[in-house]
């Protein structure tokens, strides 16, 4: 409740300062407001992309960094003892002893979302101070390309983010060592096996899309396409297959479709803005499989489990989709498939009115 409170106070306050590029953890922006930026950015040359990963950043967070953060915005010393007080407060073990935590910020705590943004805005002030001076306008921007020199853009949504470049390989490459020195102070470290420089037509993972650009079928036009990742395909099909497993026939059928439909809707729904609907329906063709075996081990009489024929019969309504007690299986496909309205920097925010144009790609 303390926490909550203190969420209230600090978030107008630190809002009205963040960066458009951040998206995580705040009001009125999704996942999906960084994924159609890196769209637009990508679809306007911006085709080399420094796909980067800060090792364990709410555990490695400097306490002495963030309060300083803190204090140059907030003059009340009550509230920041109070944060501070919460960052110091320990976390318990397994074993139920107490274990100090001397950087970092608490995962699961109310505060900590806001805080690590507090921290990460340092990211993005650096990169929003290089593009204002150096990169704001058509001229500017056009300029540096003419002598050698090469644009980006950070989008970051909580501690995953991407620097779009527009250039050279050899630019993106320059960045690491930009964000490695941004990081220091911070008392974070980029993992070095987890952050590379690639092209936009190799395509990259990111915020569970793999986003790569690609010649339309049947046309010799390229467009940036965004598709579930494999790693987050592969994700629920092991919570599909977990709940159709063997320890689950003791359920009813209309129990084990109520959790599968609930599973897939959710997951559909957050990749519904993406070349998705082969993907669903494949997801579908899965499920419908453990479903059918499923039934059949379960119903099965001696050694001979039921056959297919009668299978049909009993557990399908409407050619072979499995229904039970007026519960039918519809799966991820039931998600329309739809695209996502790039929003740029007019996102409203709830505390500032401060008129924002909306970038351009040149």
């Amino acid at each position: 409740m303390v926490q909550a409170s203190l969420k209230a106070v600090l978030e107008p306050i630190f809002e009205a300062d963040f960066q458009p590029c951040s998206y995580g953890f705040r009001p009125n922006r999704r996942a999906h407001d960084a994924i159609a930026e890196v769209q637009f950015f990508a679809t306007h040359g911006y085709t080399w992309v420094l796909e980067a990963d800060i090792k364990a950043c709410f555990d490695e967070i400097s306490h002495t960094a963030l309060m300083a953060r803190l204090r140059a915005r907030i003059k009340d010393k009550r509230v920041c003892a109070l944060v501070k007080a919460f960052l110091k407060s320990g976390v318990m073990t397994a074993t139920g002893d107490r274990e100090e935590t001397l950087t970092g910020t608490p995962q699961g705590g109310i505060l900590s979302p806001l805080l690590a943004n507090v921290a990460l805005s340092a990211l993005d002030d650096h990169f929003a101070r290089r593009w204002q001076q150096e990169m704001g306008t058509d001229g500017q921007r056009a300029k540096r390309r003419r002598n050698g020199q090469g644009n980006w853009k950070l989008i970051r949504f909580a501690d995953d983010f991407v620097v779009m470049v527009a250039g050279q390989r050899h630019h993106a490459e320059a960045l690491r060592e930009e964000v490695t020195a941004v990081l220091a102070p911070l008392g974070l470290r980029l993992a070095p096996e987890k952050t590379c420089v690639v092209h936009i037509d190799e395509g990259f993972d990111f915020l569970s899309f793999t986003i790569r650009r690609q010649r339309k079928r049947g046309t010799q036009k390229y467009y940036v396409y965004t598709k579930p990742s494999r790693k987050a395909i592969q994700a629920v099909k092991d919570k599909v297959k977990a709940r159709t497993y063997r320890s689950t026939r003791h359920m009813a059928l209309d129990e084990v479709i109520t959790s599968l439909n609930r599973l897939l809707a959710g997951w559909a729904n957050y990749f519904r803005y993406g070349v998705s609907k082969a993907v669903f329906s494949a997801i579908d063709s899965l499920a419908g499989g453990r479903i059918m075996r499923w039934l059949r081990r379960k119903y099965k009489r001696g050694r001979n489990r039921i056959g297919m024929p009668e299978l049909r019969r009993r557990f399908c309504d409407k050619g072979w989709r499995f229904a039970w007690n007026g519960v039918a299986f519809t799966g991820a496909s039931s998600v329309t498939v739809s695209r996502y309205r790039y929003r740029g920097n007019q996102i409203p925010t709830p505390w500032t009115s401060r008129p924002a144009a909306a970038p351009t790609g040149g």
